[in-house]
C-alpha cells in the first residue's frame, strides 16, 4: 500500500513553485550574459536559447530539501549524504562543462570519481536476486557493477537529452515511479520516496519552459544532475531493500534511457569511437530522420516510458509470477513491434 506523508507532497509543491519562480530568472540571466546554447550542424534548434536549466532544477531540489529540514521533516536513510553530496558535485562538474565544454575522458574521469565517493558512502549494490537458487553476492564484484549502473544511468539521461521536452518528461516519470516503488516496497524508508517527489516536482516546472519551442534547456548540469539521482536513488530505495526479483525494477523503470545508452555506446565502439563523444544518431535522431516531429517524438517515448512505469507498480503491487511474466512477454512483443517498425520506416525507398 502507497503511504504518503506531507513531507512528499509539500516537497513536490514546493520544488514545482520554486522551478517556476526561478525558471524565468535563470533565462533572463544566460541571455544577458550570453550563456546560451548556440545552434550547429548537430543540434536541431533555432536561435539562442538557455542552456543552464540544471541550475533551475538543482536550486529548486536543494533548497526545497533545505526547506523541509528546517521544517524537522529530515528522514533517515540509507546513503542520504552521498545522495545529496554526490549529486550537487555532479551538478558543478556538468555546469562546468554547460560553460566552458569539458573534455569527454576528462568528464568520465569526474563521473568515475564522483560514483566511487559515493560507493565509499555506502550507495552500492552487494547482492543480486537469483531466481534459480541462493542470492548472489557480488563481493569485490560490488565496486564495478555499481559504478557501471551509476555512470551509465547518469549519462543515459544526457544522452536522451536531444529535443525540446524528452529527457524531463522521461526523468519526471521515471522519479515518480521510483518515489512510488520505494514506498511500496519500504514504507518506513522515505528518504527515497522524498527525493524523487521533489525531483519531480522540480522537473515538472521546468518543463513548463522546456516544452516545444523550449525556452531554455537543461544543460548536460541538469541531465547528470536527474540521473545521478535516478541511479542512486533506485539503488537506496528499490535494489538495497528488496530480496527478490523486484530489485530488478530499475531497469524497467529506467527502459528508455537504457535502451538508448546501450544501443549508442555499442555503435560507437563498434566504429572505434569513445562512447562518450555526442553525436545524432541516438533514438530520438532516428525518429526524426523517419520523418516524426518533435512533439510526437516526446510523446512516443514518454508513453513508452509511462508503460514501464506502470508496469513496475502493478509488479511491485503484486507477486502474482503469472501476471508477472504475462506483462513481460507483452511488453517484449511491443518493443519489437515498435522497434521493427522503425527499422521499415527508416529503409531508404527505391
Amino acid at each position: 500500500m502507497i503511504k504518503l506523508s506531507q513531507a512528499h507532497v509539500l516537497g513536490t509543491i514546493i520544488a514545482y513553485l520554486l522551478g517556476i519562480f526561478i525558471v524565468p530568472l535563470v533565462i533572463y540571466y544566460s541571455k544577458k550574459k550570453h550563456l546560451v546554447d548556440v545552434p550547429n550542424e548537430r543540434k536541431i534548434h533555432h536561435g539562442d536559447i538557455s542552456r543552464l536549466g540544471g541550475v533551475a532544477i538543482w536550486l529548486s531540489v536543494v533548497l526545497t530539501f533545505l526547506f523541509l529540514v528546517l521544517l524537522s521533516y529530515y528522514p533517515k536513510g540509507q546513503g542520504l549524504s552521498a545522495i545529496i553530496v554526490g549529486g550537487s558535485l555532479m551538478f558543478l562538474m556538468g555546469l562546468v562543462d554547460d560553460l566552458f565544454c569539458l573534455n569527454a575522458k576528462f568528464k568520465l574521469f569526474i563521473q568515475v570519481a564522483v560514483a566511487t565517493i559515493v560507493i565509499l558512502l555506502g550507495v552500492r549494490i552487494d547482492v543480486l536476486y537469483n531466481p534459480f537458487g541462493d542470492p548472489i553476492s557480488l563481493g569485490f564484484m560490488s565496486y564495478p557493477i555499481t559504478l557501471l549502473w551509476i555512470v551509465g544511468i547518469t549519462n543515459a539521461i544526457n544522452f536522451i537529452d536531444g529535443i525540446d521536452g524528452l529527457a524531463g518528461s522521461i526523468v519526471s516519470i521515471s522519479a515518480i515511479a521510483i518515489g512510488i516503488v520505494s514506498l511500496v516496497l519500504a514504507p518506513a524508508t522515505s528518504i527515497n520516496a522524498l527525493i524523487a517527489f521533489i525531483l519531480m516536482g522540480a522537473m515538472c516546472s521546468f518543463l513548463t519552459f522546456n516544452y516545444n519551442p523550449a525556452k531554455i534547456f537543461m544543460g548536460d548540469s541538469g541531465a547528470l544532475y536527474a540521473g545521478f539521482l535516478l541511479a542512486t536513488l533506485s539503488i537506496t530505495g528499490i535494489v538495497n531493500v528488496s530480496n527478490g526479483y523486484t530489485m530488478y525494477l530499475p531497469i524497467l523503470i529506467l527502459a528508455v534511457p537504457l535502451m538508448d545508452v546501450v544501443y549508442s555506446s555499442f555503435r560507437r565502439m563498434l566504429k572505434g569511437t569513445s562512447p562518450f563523444v555526442a553525436d545524432s544518431e541516438h533514438i530520438h535522431h532516428k525518429l526524426l530522420h523517419a520523418g516524426y516531429k518533435q512533439d510526437k517524438i516526446v510523446i512516443l517515448l514518454s508513453t513508452f516510458s509511462l508503460i514501464c512505469a506502470i508496469l513496475s507498480i502493478i509488479v511491485v503491487s503484486t507477486r502474482s509470477k503469472f501476471i508477472i511474466i504475462t506483462l513481460s512477454l507483452i511488453g517484449v512483443l511491443i518493443i519489437l513491434n515498435v522497434v521493427s517498425k522503425l527499422i521499415k520506416k527508416q529503409e531508404p525507398k527505391e
